[in-house]
């Protein structure tokens, strides 16, 4: 069972047990004339069953053999998206940065890897307020990293993590998540503008309620004519569980039937429509396709 001891003992483990193999540029894509790339900011380290746990075992040994996963500890990748349209630097995300994990955090090498400097960076565009997404915003004064750039997030999203009852009712296994959100997002409430469900954030950036994950988490559709990608955050969590049985809650989750629900639509609209996503903890980079494989799906990277 997951607490705040075994989740922070992960963490502090992590840069000893499992160091993070890191790709910088993990896979990039066009969409018309957008570039899009995805960016490595290192890894988790998380005890199994804050995923896996409570899951029929039975079935999941199945999945947990097929996929060769660990019982015992999973490291999922963190992909940070980047999106240049020539105008804009959008940053979906902005990684953990030095006060999560140690195997994370390593968001500002990837971005000097491919040239981008923080000050070039127009828009900070956030799906969701956990730790591995929203941590890397300011620096070591508290002071915003990407100075320059307006940042979004939903309203729903915003005014959870900012409530004093958030950090009382969320749990102790996420406390800490509360009272981080809180304290980096009161530091960028003045440069925050609010975004809805459906609203064009960006020409051919278009915001999607996914709700289950948190309470007002976000996805964003990039489009140019009939090519698109879905930037899902951690509406789809896994490249395992989350593919092959949608409709299993997961620990990771703060609403698991929500989530579930979310998760199952979401995977049928993109096999349908054939339409790539970028999953914040996919392998290979984060970029893909879903494809349905009988009741199930399965992922495949593209690079």
């Amino acid at each position: 069972m997951l607490n705040r001891r075994t989740f922070l003992g992960a963490a502090a483990m992590s840069a000893v047990m499992l160091p993070a193999t890191r790709i910088w540029a993990g896979s990039n894509v066009k969409v018309g004339t957008i570039q899009i790339d995805t960016l490595s900011d290192g890894n988790l380290v998380l005890p199994a069953d804050f995923i896996l746990g409570g899951m029929p075992q039975a079935e999941l040994k199945v999945i947990v053999e097929k996929f060769g996963l660990s019982t015992q500890q999973l490291t999922p990748p963190c992909n940070v998206t980047l999106v240049r349209d020539g105008t804009n630097t959008v940053l979906f995300d902005v990684g953990a940065g030095p006060d999560f994990q140690p195997s994370a955090g390593k968001l500002a090498e990837a971005l000097e890897a491919l040239d981008v400097a923080f000050e070039d960076v127009t828009h900070v565009v956030f799906t969701h307020g956990h730790p591995d997404h929203l941590w890397g915003m300011l620096d070591e004064f508290d002071e915003p990293i990407f100075a320059n750039a307006v940042h979004m997030m939903g309203q729903a999203e915003f005014d959870y993590w900012t409530d004093p009852d958030t950090a009382q009712t969320i749990g102790d296994a996420r406390t800490t998540f509360a009272v981080g959100a809180a304290r980096r997002l009161g530091v960028v409430a003045d440069r925050m503008t609010f975004i809805a469900d459906g609203q064009e954030i960006l020409p051919g950036m278009a915001a999607r309620l996914t709700p289950g994950h948190t309470p007002g988490h976000m996805a964003f559709e990039i489009r140019s004519g009939s090519d698109s990608v879905m930037v899902v955050g951690d509406a789809i969590g896994n490249h395992h569980v989350a593919f092959e049985r949608p409709k299993w809650p997961s620990g990771s989750d703060q609403d698991g039937e929500r989530a579930a629900a979310t998760r199952a639509a979401l995977l049928d609209q993109l096999a349908a429509d054939k339409m790539r996503l970028i999953g914040f903890h996919l392998p290979d980079g984060g970029l893909g396709r879903v494809e349905k494989d009988g009741t199930a799906y399965r992922f495949v990277a593209e690079s």
